[in-house]
C-alpha cells in the first residue's frame, strides 16, 4: 500500500485497543497483511511475516468484518 493510499484509508479505521501490557500494532501492517491474504488466496498461516504474525493478522480480519 503507498503512502497516499493509506493517508485515504488509514483515518478511516477504528483505532485498536492492545491488551496490556501489549500495545496494540500498526494498523497499516495488518491491512497489508490482510489485503495479501485477499489478493493471493494463500492459507493464512502462509503470508509473510513481515505483514505480522499470521494469526493477529486473522483475529483483527475477523473482529473488523463483524
Amino acid at each position: 500500500m503507498t503512502d497516499h493510499e493509506w493517508l485515504l484509508i488509514g483515518l478511516l479505521l477504528r483505532p485498536e485497543r492492545g491488551r496490556w501490557p501489549r500495545p496494540a500494532g500498526d494498523k497499516r501492517l495488518f491491512l497489508n497483511g490482510m489485503l495479501y491474504v485477499l489478493r493471493t488466496g494463500c492459507p493464512w498461516r502462509d503470508m509473510h511475516e513481515r505483514d505480522g504474525k499470521w494469526n493477529s493478522v486473522y483475529v483483527r480480519f475477523w473482529r473488523w468484518a463483524e
